[in-house]
């Protein structure tokens, strides 16, 4: 066996998210190899550690971006101003099909190093952009060779039929697909890019088709994430037929949500589905109010994710930040309708809001034994913010430094896995310029093509 490598995080101020642990005003956090061994005051270095000096420094665990559409980093900016019906025309039943899979590889590594950048050390990519098997490899390929942590949701595309093609509603996941990564690439679930499925569910697709889809995703063993943006349903007795089959259980994820009935809501909770809610989206497209707080009544776990890399950066703190004030917003007015007294104290906390974006994320996706917290035994996935800058002086708390003042630019160190991606501020990758001249390319000749050759070029 290779002799053990000991890294010592030094003198930090620490947030933990372990409830067991608490945080700390100064402490260590001793890493060996890949995993946090102990986290405390004055740890002693074994001979020949590491040291990292995190005086001025906040040490927290990595992001969990519990939903991002990856394959879309090289059009950002083209959303801003969509609302839904852009989106699905312009995007899915347009630029979607213009796409190479060179074009894919580019924007899941581009997208994910820039995630890394952004102190987020687990992203969740539902990938509905794989019209072949070669789209798909590209998108595990930048995956990887990014180095984060990643759980890939194997979706389909959405575009419109050609005369005599069934629509894609009625077209289940396709399983030689499925069965082909599950058994060769993506097969095991220790690895840094795990597998999950990304289902059209039943507010798209048929029942049919969404009772296809939960068996092999529970024959292969894999987390299933579906959108449901509105309330009009393809199946409307979808979700009570899945219960019915025993298909909901805590491998089944709902993105957005909001229009959900209550008796749907309800099934999904007490049957340990997660929810995955992306506040900022759905205010912009009119997915009426955020789940966040039917959830916390009801006790369902939340998980935070930015969504479409098209409209709006995908920055973890922003992200956390907005779904926090939104729903204090939300769940404020409707406790002022009923006692007519604005709420005292705060009805959503800052460390609830974190813990949507740390842990809540990680229980999601299976992997709340490895990451979302510092806790000894976990993976070192790591992010080290400074306290000494501008935006960041002073803060009296490192948990409201982290919600309500950092940014990315922020962060200093980010590590996964035991492994430092970025460091002083940098990240440690190599030909970054030419990814990025290649990648602003991609985007323009995609685009370009679509205004030429698309039906539904003015959507954008």
């Amino acid at each position: 066996a290779g002799a053990m490598a000991f890294t010592l995080i030094k003198g930090g101020q620490v947030v933990t998210m372990d409830a067991d642990l608490g945080d700390f005003a100064r402490a260590d956090v001793l890493i060996e190899d890949d995993m946090i061994r102990a986290v405390g005051a004055d740890l002693a270095a074994p001979e020949g550690a590491t040291v990292i000096d995190a005086a001025d420094r906040i040490v927290m665990p990595g992001f969990v971006n519990a939903h991002i559409h990856t394959w879309q980093t090289g059009l950002r900016g083209l959303g801003s101003d969509w609302t839904g019906t852009n989106y699905f025309r312009a995007m899915h039943a347009g630029l979607a099909g213009f796409f190479t899979p060179e074009d894919i590889y580019l924007a899941n590594l581009m997208g994910a190093l820039n995630q890394l950048n952004a102190g987020v050390t687990t992203l969740v990519d539902w990938h509905h952009n794989n019209p072949t098997p070669a789209h798909t490899d590209a998108a595990v390929d930048g995956l990887e060779e990014a180095g984060i942590r990643a759980v890939f949701l194997h979706g389909s595309p959405k575009p419109d039929p050609k005369p005599g093609q069934k629509p894609y509603t009625e077209i289940p996941m396709p399983r030689s697909e499925v069965e082909r990564l599950r058994k060769g690439r993506l097969a095991s679930d220790d690895a840094l890019v795990t597998m999950g499925l990304a289902i059209l569910g039943p507010q798209i697709g048929t029942e049919a088709v969404l009772l296809e889809d939960l068996r092999l995703g529970r024959e292969f063993d894999l987390v299933t994430s579906m959108h449901h943006s509105m309330a009009a349903m393809n199946a409307p007795q979808g979700y009570a037929r899945a219960e019915a089959e025993g298909l909901i259980d805590r491998r089944f994820n709902v993105v957005h949500g909001n229009e959900l009935t209550d008796d749907d809501l309800a099934r999904l909770v007490d049957n340990g589905a997660s929810f995955a809610v992306t506040s900022e989206v759905e205010m912009q497209m009119c997915y009426t109010d955020p789940l966040s707080g039917r959830l916390m009544e009801k006790g369902g776990p939340i998980a935070l994710g930015s969504d479409i890399e098209s409209a709006f950066a995908a920055d973890m703190f922003a992200v956390t930040r907005l779904s926090l004030q939104a729903e204090r917003h939300l769940t404020s007015l409707r406790m002022k309708a009923v006692t007519g007294e604005r709420p005292h104290p705060i009805p959503v906390t800052v460390k609830q809001a974190l813990g949507w974006a740390t842990m809540g994320g990680a229980r999601a996706f299976r992997l709340d034994d490895r990451v979302g917290s510092l806790s000894p035994g976990k993976k070192a996935d790591i992010v080290l913010l400074r306290a000494d800058d501008m935006n960041m002086i002073g803060v009296q708390d490192p948990a409201n430094a982290i919600v309500c003042y950092a940014n990315p630019g922020n962060v200093d160190t980010v590590m996964v896995n035991g492994r430092v991606m970025k460091q002083d501020g940098r990240l440690r990758v190599d030909g970054l310029h030419g990814l990025a001249a290649r990648l602003v390319a991609s985007g323009r000749r995609i685009v370009a093509e679509f205004k030429a050759n698309a039906p539904t070029a003015d959507f954008a």
